[in-house]
């Protein structure tokens, strides 16, 4: 008579057949999570090389579009002063960013239960949206002087719309059986709001928030352009004015990453959240 494998008993094999999938499993996951680490690097890497192999084999003077080589050698040799005008445009992107985002959610905030408030406000932020800039600046310096508050103020509105847009959006976008439950259950309009809105709209928010991260340093770095004598704006002018080549590539690549690290944060911050918002939703 064949021998049964009764309800308690597992083969064991089954168990052999099991971590040898979990090992795949595990090694294909290791796979992808260095191959997201290499790629960027790679791809930066190869950049780096073309631009090399274009200023070398096309002869390209060093005052139009230096060398890797050259930019590096800026990048250590005055790095001081790199830091030095970084620091004031970070203070202006980031109090940018704290201000401009604060407002759009409490603008979001009232739009939502104020239909009237978004019907009047809403042609005017659009309106204001659609200014570019560089025609934003000079107006905002000539009314807030010369120091900080204009670059701040102009990283402030570049960040707000996008805000706006998306968070009134996700704080609308529920779906009606959960108000419904919340009615049910005799929530109040304040538990509505952090029980259902908030979460909701948590998603959108940092798809805006991304944004504005990036978007908040190109504000404050184009208000230094108009008038200011530190922060990388006034440095890339400088080093434009003086045919210092080798010194603007440099400003930029600090500038740049500086943005890039400001994403990263917030994408960290989005992560951890999100996944907060996962696990208590679960």
């Amino acid at each position: 008579m064949a021998e049964q494998v009764t309800a308690n008993q597992v083969p064991v094999g089954g168990f052999a057949e099991d971590a040898e999938a979990d090992a795949r499993f595990l090694a294909h996951k290791r796979y992808l999570a260095w191959r997201r680490r290499l790629l960027p690097i790679g791809a930066i890497l190869l950049f780096l090389l073309l631009w090399w192999q274009a200023v070398v084999q096309f002869e390209i003077k060093p005052f139009i579009a230096p060398s890797p080589v050259a930019v590096a050698k800026v990048l250590v040799e005055r790095f001081d002063i790199l830091m030095t005008n970084l620091l004031p445009t970070a203070i202006e992107a980031v109090c940018g960013f704290l201000l401009g985002n604060f407002a759009a959610i409490a603008l979001a905030t009232v739009f939502v239960y104020r239909k009237t408030s978004e019907e009047a406000l809403f042609p005017i932020a659009v309106m204001v949206n659609t200014i570019p800039v560089v025609a934003k600046a000079p107006i905002l310096v000539l009314l807030l002087g010369n120091g900080m508050e204009p670059k701040i103020a102009i990283a402030a509105i570049i960040c707000f719309f996008p805000t706006l847009v998306n968070m009134t959006r996700g704080l609308r976008d529920v779906r009606p059986e959960q108000l419904e439950l919340m009615r049910i259950l005799s929530a109040t309009p304040r538990e509505v709001f952090f029980r259902i809105r908030v979460p909701n709209a948590l998603p959108y928010l940092f798809s805006a928030l991304k944004i504005a991260a990036s978007t908040a340093v190109i504000g404050a770095i184009v208000g230094e352009w108009i008038g200011s004598n530190v922060g990388i704006g006034a440095l890339i002018i400088q080093a434009t004015y003086n045919f210092d080549s080798p010194l603007l590539y440099a400003t930029i690549v600090v500038g740049s990453t500086f943005s890039a690290l400001f994403f990263g944060v917030i994408s960290l911050a989005e992560r951890s959240m999100l996944r907060w918002h996962t696990a208590h939703k679960d």
